[in-house]
């Protein structure tokens, strides 16, 4: 008879991580908290929206739903800069036409959900609210919306609820269980740019554009109804700080000092900035995952705040590599997890470091000349010795390696770089038996 798993939580992550499994032939119960965002009362909202890359792209296709997602996808091949004088300054994110994609978290999920309720091996449950776990016996309770307890028992249950998730806190009571949580001293509150008058994009839609001002700055991502979501980043208490702006005229004096170019396509933007609440951004490391016979995955398991645009990426990348461990031990799910756990947990913390580290880059150093200037050494590197040398940003975002890879690589590029700038060698870069011999030196 097939196993069945319990996925407490059905996002993104416990969606797709159930098609994979019952793909493998496993009996799968989802339990979301929320309504069934299928219903036509439901609204999209506005979040920050998701960038899907390749990492998560792979994991697509392996279920062949790829190319149905890129349908909803707008490609960002770039970072287009705003200074305080409107002037833009672009950066390529990769080269031969590489892009990241702005999707719809609502779309995307509704699709995902859609596919998970054609399969016979899976059923769904919403507004169903985790409200115990027993770890040992893979037994789960919950009250639905009438207020009833419901009671379910699974050969395996595996967390996908997200980065407050109610199964971990039955880890964390479990005993030899290792929980960090560091809340950033920046939230973040959302906006938007609307359509101009003829209906079009009033930026390059094409780009992922950026505002940055050293202790803050705003991003703007592209919607397919040719709005862009605007998510402002600041500190809570600051000079400026989201606490201190508390009348219509301080917020008016604000945008319009920092966003010169932007304001005057935010017809809207003081009634949004009075109304959005104030998010928080948090980075959430746990070991283990596995306990008894249930477990954590996504951001249950290891939360990260957006500055990569690989919350959604990573996620994914579990489904695919627990799908993977499946097929190499022939669907022992103990063994499976056991050896997803190993394989993720160094990755998950490094993409951890890498989107704080890329927080500070956004925000304090993409404008400044320096930056720049080491910007447009690893263009020219990444150009002319594609082979031989990778830039940090397109091993995340584009390669086949692991974070933990692409973490260590970056030390060693900004090493070679640092070497370049400091001896002025920027005039050899084309020399190839010279940059070549650099390389072996500094590229491990």
């Amino acid at each position: 008879m097939s196993q069945k798993v319990t996925l407490v939580g059905g996002g993104l992550a416990g969606s797709l991580l159930a098609i994979f499994l019952a793909k493998k032939g496993f009996k799968v119960s989802i339990y979301e908290k929320r309504p069934d965002m299928r219903g036509s009362d439901y609204e999209g909202g506005r979040s920050i929206n998701l960038a899907l890359s390749e990492r998560g792209l792979r994991a697509l296709r392996k279920l062949g739903l790829d190319k149905e997602v890129l349908d909803i996808g707008i490609p960002m091949r770039g970072r287009m800069m705003h200074d305080l004088q409107g002037q833009l300054k672009y950066q390529p994110y990769g080269h031969d036409g590489q892009a990241i994609y702005s999707v719809s978290r609502g779309l995307l999920n509704i699709k995902l959900l859609q596919m998970a309720d054609s399969m016979e091996n899976i059923e769904m449950f919403f507004d169903h609210d985790c409200t115990g776990v027993n770890l040992e016996k893979a037994e789960t309770s919950y009250t639905n919306k009438a207020g009833e307890p419901v009671e379910d028992k699974a050969d395996w249950v595996i967390a996908t609820d997200g980065a407050y998730s109610a199964v971990r806190k039955a880890f964390q009571t479990s005993g030899r269980f290792n929980y960090e949580q560091k809340y950033e001293e920046h939230g973040y509150k959302e906006l938007e740019i609307l359509a101009n008058a003829e209906g079009d994009f009033a930026m390059n839609k094409n780009c992922l554009h950026i505002w940055p001002r050293k202790s803050f700055m705003m991003i703007a991502l592209p919607n397919p109804d040719a709005t862009f979501t605007c998510t402002v980043f600041m500190p809570f208490k600051g000079d400026p700080g989201f606490d201190d702006l508390k009348t219509r005229s301080e917020i008016e004096a604000f945008v319009t000092e920092q966003f010169p170019d932007a304001v005057p396509v935010m017809p809207n933007v003081l009634d949004d900035f009075e109304k959005n609440p104030v998010g928080s951004l948090v980075t959430i490391r746990t070991f283990p995952w596995l306990r008894g016979k249930t477990a954590l995955l996504g951001d249950s398991a290891h939360a990260i705040v957006p500055f990569y645009g690989q919350g959604m990426n990573c996620c994914f990348e579990d489904c695919s590599d627990l799908d993977f461990c499946l097929g190499e031990t022939d669907n022992n799910m103990m063994e499976a997890l056991e050896m997803y756990q190993e394989r993720r947990v160094k990755n998950a913390n490094a993409i951890a470091d890498l989107a704080l580290k890329n927080f500070t880059e956004m925000r304090d150093w993409v404008g400044q000349p320096e930056f720049l200037a080491r910007k447009a050494i690893e263009h020219d590197l990444s150009e002319l010795y594609k082979d031989e040398y990778k830039a940090q940003y397109e091993l995340v975002t584009f390669a086949d390696v692991t974070y933990k890879e692409a973490w260590d690589r970056g030390f060693e590029n900004d090493r070679l770089i640092d070497r370049i700038i400091e001896d002025k060698l920027e005039s050899k870069i084309a020399d190839r038996p010279f940059m070549l011999r650099l390389f072996k030196e500094y590229l491990s």
